[in-house]
């Protein structure tokens, strides 16, 4: 690679290929995103100036970023950032990367909140802070509570609200899902908790079960340990008339939904879909909501 001379088309069309025979899932788009990182450019930079050549350095970079990815680090770990909700997070493997369906969740949110005035709403297991500062983004007079076990991970979502100018609307707390927040309340409660069975890590993608926080993303024998206690502990820290909304895994929407039916405090329940028509948020109010 290094002895001849690299334009950007012909280092993108062997970076493709390359990655493919390692099993990359997205290698053009992979390739793409790496080296538009490298030269400090958009994407659509590519496609224009496909006949430039790389300089050393340059190549020197990209030739590194590609052996990140085949050892199969994350591509938002290696560019260190990940765009959700229209928004640039930054990201490290303290916390895990943000997925487009999550943004399912925030958008639940976002459509139940305008009709609240004053409202609160408090994160539960924050990570990189996304679901929290894009509330705060798109809902200007909105207040949050982001926690998170991990003091890593809330330096991240810390350092991701101030870029995002929602410092002053955000408080970060250390500790275990509901319990830093003892004698608060809160419009909602909202969470993207562990829920991948501890059997099916094995079986997850490299990338996610070898670079990501395993503590974010393993959920107990049966993926529903953080809803057990979310469920139960939610309640005591909702205001009348708020809900609690949580991101849920393959077949778990049901389940969650029998854990709120066997409490008092619930009536109505929502289970709203993804893009791929899977159930992937559960929406429960309180009963002063119905």
């Amino acid at each position: 690679m290094a002895n001849q001379i690299w334009t950007i088309g012909s280092i993108l069309k062997w970076t493709g290929q390359y990655f493919g025979t390692r099993g990359i899932e997205s290698p053009r788009l992979d390739a793409e995103v790496l080296l538009s990182h490298v030269l400090g450019k958009p994407r659509i930079y590519l496609y224009v100036h496909f006949d430039e050549p790389l300089e050393a350095g340059e190549l020197a970079q990209y030739r590194e970023y590609i052996r990140q990815r085949v050892a199969r680090q994350p591509v938002a770990y290696i560019v260190g950032r990940r765009e959700f909700m229209g928004l640039t997070f930054q990201v490290t493997p303290a916390v895990l990367v943000p997925q487009p369906d999550t943004e399912v969740l925030v958008q639940a949110v976002l459509d139940r909140l305008p009709a609240m005035p004053a409202a609160r709403v408090a994160d539960i297991g924050t990570g990189s802070g996304a679901i929290a500062l894009s509330l705060l983004y798109y809902m200007k007079q909105l207040r949050a509570a982001a926690v998170d076990i991990s003091k890593a991970a809330l330096t991240i979502a810390a350092a991701n609200a101030a870029a995002l100018g929602v410092a002053d609307r955000a408080v970060f707390y250390e500790g275990d899902l509901l319990a830093p927040l003892a004698g608060e309340t809160f419009t909602a409660i909202v969470s993207n908790p562990p829920y991948i069975p501890t059997a099916d890590i094995a079986g997850l993608a490299p990338e996610v079960r070898s670079a990501e926080p395993m503590g974010a993303l393993d959920g107990g024998s049966d993926g529903l340990a953080f809803y057990r206690r979310l469920v139960t502990e939610a309640p005591a820290f909702i205001a009348p008339g708020g809900f609690l909304a949580v991101e849920v895994g393959l077949h778990e929407a049901q389940p969650v939904i029998a854990l709120a039916e066997a409490q008092t405090a619930y009536g109505r329940t929502e289970i709203l879909k993804d893009l791929a028509g899977i159930d992937r948020v559960v929406v429960l109010w309180t009963n002063a909501s119905v």
